[in-house]
Formats: structure tokens, C-alpha cells, sequence
């Protein structure tokens, strides 16, 4: 018997052993990876690719806004101004780190977020039944953007969106509050809670979320003045560059259409006749969007451990590449998602995992690095667009297309009869 459970516990170690030094790779590769984008974002002073740009939006523009923050309201009359208001206390943060710069504590603190979803991911891919893809999906994955996750605050906004669906099997309750403070920096990680479980998993987590959100938001109301400023400065945007209507307009610009690229509302948008025509087909596009994902919601029958991260995946696919936007920052939001989907075994959205870490690639060649050829509408540039938005489109679909399978209620077929051993008419049965 002694050495009968000796065998046993063999294998049981080699997995232990086998799960440490993967985590330890993993490790090593974001230490590796972190550095690189550090020394990326430090020390490239080309146009476009440092400073210039990229580190400008925290420098300039976050600390800026810092300020008027620090005075107690949000810059109402900053056109530039189109977040909710949680992310005030975001950008507030790098307070907590009097000793630095407010660049320097920003992206710290944005590096501490980075690695809370790694950790998040890595122990969620240690438990039974689960995958460390998850883990080095993101590891591996965000590098591909180069250092412009480092100068955004969107990996903050990822990790509660990431942390409320990973807190989703072991309390509903933590996973509704997280989506509804992610919700408050940046409204699409309301969209976690789409694939919950029907019955008492999607109350819980509904109710939660449906509390914490005008609880934080009546603690941010009073506390800071013109809380919902935003609203006027979001519904003044036009059509980005970089988004689907853009691509459109870049490519008719090689037929002769009148159209110019203005900066205007902190982006780089078309301007011209029948522009405004193209953002409302676009908002058109973002309703059906969601007729879609309620359709799906309401026909759904099947549920897996990974349903809700696949469905939080697609839904979020489907309101990007709808948007009048789609910046680079976007694809941060896909990665994560994506690599909360492969921390499940049960996942559908492996193909969709590769399309959106393939789309990164071209965004980063996009943006920062040749972001002159996008803005002056080069058949350079517009190739690189319609490679990077045709790689999220064809994301989208597959990424719906195998949700709804996945969901579906497949009926079982009728198993066919035995075959009977027909005897003649009138001959006697055996007895």
C-alpha cells in the first residue's frame, strides 16, 4: 500500500514541479517584456514614438487635468474631457506616490495594474480544469502595442473587467461591484455581466452591480463638481481615422472625395460633406449591435464554466468595431478579455485570441510608428488600416459565430432502431 501511494503521488509532483516553472517563466518574461516597453517608453525620442505623442497624453494632458481635479471638479469645459467619472480617482492616483513625478507615479502605478492581471490570470490558470495560456497570452500579448499601454489608463480599466469576470465563480457579488467601478472609468466593462448564468448567479451579480454603480457615483457627485460633463464632449465626436468609417473615408479620399483630417477632440477625425452621415450609421451599427447581443442573451440555453468570459469577448468586439473611435488603447481591452477567455479549457474564442493578438501587431506598425502615413490617408497607411480593422472584423464574426453554437440548445437525435431479424410470413417463432 506505502508504495502504491508513493507511485501515485509521482505524477501529482511532476505537475507541481511542471506548474512552478512555467509560472516562473512567465515571470521572467514579464520582467523581460516590462523592461523593453520601459526603456521604449524612456528613451525614444523620435516624433511619434516617444514623448512626442505618446508619453504627451499622461505628461501634458493627464496632469493637466490632474490639476483641475485636485481643485475638486471634473474639466467640464475641456473638450478633450469625454470619461466617465470614475476616472478621476484614477488619474488622481499618482498622489499616492508623492516621492515621483506624475509621470513617473502614473506609469508605476499602471505597471502595478499590468501585473495584478497577470497574477490574477496566472492563479486562475492554476486552479483544476483551467490553462496558463491566459497568463502568457497577456504577458507576451501586451508588448505587441509597444509602450503605448504604459502612457493610457486603460490597463487599469482592463483589470477591474478582468478581475470582475475571474471573481464571477467564487462571488457573483464581487463581480457585479467590480463591473460597475470599471463602468464608472470607462463604460464598456458593464459588458461582463452579459454572459452571466441565468437565474440567481445573473441576479446577484446584476443587483450588485446596478448598487455599487450610483452608490460610487453619488460619492463621486459629491465629492468633485460637473460629474457628468463628459456627456456633451462624447456626443460631439466625429469619425476617427482609425475607426471602420474612417478606413471608408481614407480610401475614398484616392477617389476624389473632399474630405480633410482635422484634430479636433483630442483625436484625429475626418471632416467634410456626408462625414456626420457616416458617424450616425455607425451609432445605427452600435444599436444593432445590441439588439444582437440581447437576441443572444434571450436564446442562449447552454452555459460553460467559460460562456460568460466568451461572451464578454464577443460583446465587447462587436461595440469596437462599431465605434467612431477604435484608438490603439482599444486593443489593450480585446487582450485582456481574450486572456480571460483562454485561462478556460472550455473556451470557443481561441481563434479569436490569435485574430485580435494579430491585429495588435499591425495597430502598434499603425500607431506609433507610422501614424503619418494613417493621417495623411497614404495608400501605406490605409492598407495598414484596412489590415488591422479587417483582422477585428473577421474577429467579430468568428467570435459571435462561435458563441451562438456554443450556447445553442442542440437536440438529441433519435437513436435508431436495432435492427430486427425479419422472419417469413407463417414461419413459428423459436421458442
Amino acid at each position: 500500500m506505502t508504495a502504491t501511494r508513493a507511485l501515485h503521488r509521482v505524477p501529482r509532483a511532476l505537475t507541481h514541479a511542471s506548474t512552478g516553472n512555467r509560472l516562473l517563466a512567465l515571470a521572467a518574461a514579464w520582467l523581460l517584456t516590462r523592461a523593453l516597453m520601459l526603456w521604449l517608453l524612456a528613451h525614444n525620442t523620435r516624433p511619434l514614438l516617444g514623448r512626442g505623442a505618446v508619453a504627451r497624453e499622461v505628461w501634458k494632458l493627464y496632469h493637466h487635468w490632474y490639476v483641475v481635479l485636485s481643485h475638486g471638479a471634473f474639466p467640464a469645459h475641456d473638450t478633450l474631457w469625454q470619461y466617465p467619472p470614475g476616472a478621476g480617482p484614477v488619474l488622481l492616483s499618482p498622489a499616492l506616490l508623492p516621492g515621483l513625478t506624475y509621470f513617473q507615479a502614473f506609469v508605476t502605478l499602471t505597471l502595478a495594474a499590468d501585473a495584478l492581471v497577470a497574477l490574477a490570470l496566472a492563479r486562475a490558470g492554476t486552479r483544476p480544469g483551467r490553462s496558463l495560456r491566459g497568463a502568457g497570452y497577456w504577458t507576451l500579448g501586451l508588448p505587441l502595442l509597444l509602450h503605448v499601454p504604459l502612457a493610457r489608463y486603460d490597463i487599469q480599466v482592463t483589470a477591474l473587467a478582468v478581475l470582475a469576470l475571474l471573481a464571477l465563480a467564487r462571488s457573483t457579488r464581487a463581480c457585479g461591484a467590480l463591473a460597475a467601478l470599471g463602468a464608472l472609468v470607462k463604460v464598456w466593462p458593464a459588458l461582463t455581466l452579459l454572459g452571466t448564468p441565468r437565474g440567481r448567479a445573473t441576479r446577484s451579480a446584476w443587483t450588485w452591480a446596478a448598487v455599487t454603480g450610483p452608490l460610487a457615483l453619488a460619492v463621486l457627485a459629491g465629492a468633485f463638481r460637473n460629474p457628468l460633463a463628459f456627456v456633451r464632449q462624447q456626443g460631439g465626436r466625429g469619425v476617427q481615422i482609425e475607426s471602420f468609417g474612417g478606413t471608408a473615408l481614407a480610401l475614398a479620399t484616392h477617389a476624389g472625395w473632399p474630405v480633410r483630417v482635422r484634430y479636433q477632440y483630442g483625436a484625429l477625425e475626418f471632416t467634410g460633406p456626408h462625414v456626420p452621415a457616416v458617424a450616425h450609421v455607425s451609432l445605427a451599427l452600435s444599436a444593432a449591435a445590441l439588439a444582437l447581443l440581447v437576441a443572444w442573451r434571450v436564446r442562449a440555453r447552454r452555459w460553460t464554466q467559460a460562456t460568460p468570459y466568451d461572451a464578454a469577448l464577443c460583446a465587447v468586439l462587436l461595440f469596437t468595431v462599431t465605434s467612431r473611435v477604435i484608438s490603439p488603447q482599444y486593443m489593450i481591452w480585446l487582450l485582456g478579455l481574450a486572456a480571460v477567455c483562454l485561462t478556460s479549457r472550455h473556451t470557443t474564442q481561441r481563434p479569436v485570441a490569435a485574430l485580435i493578438a494579430a491585429a495588435s501587431l499591425v495597430s502598434a506598425i499603425a500607431y506609433p510608428t507610422l501614424y503619418h502615413q494613417v493621417a495623411a490617408c497614404t495608400w501605406t497607411g490605409c492598407a495598414l488600416m484596412v489590415t488591422r480593422n479587417g483582422l477585428l472584423g473577421t474577429a467579430t464574426v468568428v467570435s459571435l459565430a462561435r458563441l451562438w453554437r456554443s450556447t445553442k440548445l442542440v437536440a438529441h437525435r433519435r437513436q435508431p432502431e436495432r435492427d430486427v431479424l425479419r422472419l417469413p410470413h407463417g414461419t413459428p417463432s423459436p421458442s
